[in-house]
């Protein structure tokens, strides 16, 4: 089991955390690349569109009659063959999102933090305490860090740290998000990947709880509760007998 050096915002090694083989195993390169491409269809806006003919502006009066001038017939200046026409089957809003297996969504962020770690790329802090709102305490935080490039910072869910969203929004090539909102696309467009100790946590809590069955280590717990339900199940056999 690979294990991961704890900070705090100094740069000082304060622990460690153990990472589990089965989350922080292979890469799955096909799968990420469907993960992102998933992600960006959802970004795209999908406002194009084009007017059809009844939507050009014109006049509908038949311009010549039917027969007898030598000329096409021709019923309105809103044709497309004409020029200022209308587009005959243009493009049309929609939205290019489609359906994405939340299995295989899992399956790709758990390739993209092997990838990260692999990398050396990935950093745990203890906690983003920071006393006052000051992006120039915040940027020596990150040298400490060794943070030189584009950076993904990780925060949990709850922690509301108005002070880690003042200090951190005017530096460039940095973003901030939750824990529960991080997306491998997120992972694999920074440089250095910042997480919180309990973001990690809670988001390899989740990842460890999404794994197929046959892959999941059971924990201790589990086994205690199947040991603890087998003398159970004896003593009411024995019980039944006794009445028998």
């Amino acid at each position: 089991m690979a294990t991961i050096d704890i900070h705090n915002l100094s740069g000082e090694k304060v622990g460690s955390l153990d990472l589990a083989d089965e989350i922080f195993g292979a890469v799955n390169e096909d799968l990420l690349w469907e993960a992102v491409k998933h992600y960006r269809a959802g970004q795209h806006r999908g406002t194009h569109a084009t007017k059809a003919r009844w939507q050009v502006s014109g006049s509908g009066k038949k311009l010549w009659k039917q027969k007898g001038t030598g000329r096409a017939r021709i019923g309105s200046i809103r044709s497309p063959l004409w020029r200022h026409g209308g587009t005959v089957h243009g493009p049309v809003p929609r939205s290019y999102d489609y359906a994405f297996p939340r299995k295989k969504l899992l399956g790709a962020l758990r390739s993209a933090l092997a990838a990260k770690f692999a990398d050396g790329k990935l950093i745990v802090v203890n906690a983003f305490e920071l006393k006052e709102a000051k992006t120039k305490e915040f940027r020596k935080a990150l040298d400490a860090l060794k943070v030189d490039s584009t950076v993904l910072i990780v925060d949990a869910a709850k922690a509301a740290n108005r002070n880690l969203e003042l200090s951190s929004r005017n530096i460039a090539g940095l973003e901030l998000i939750a824990g529960n909102d991080v997306h491998p696309y997120h992972l694999l467009r920074y440089d250095r990947v910042i997480f919180s100790h309990p973001a990690i946590e809670k988001l390899l809590a989740s990842l460890h709880n999404s794994l197929p069955k046959k892959l999941r280590k059971s924990s201790p717990d589990e086994g205690t509760k199947k040991a603890s339900a087998a003398p159970r199940r004896r003593a009411r056999h024995e019980k039944a007998a006794e009445v028998a």
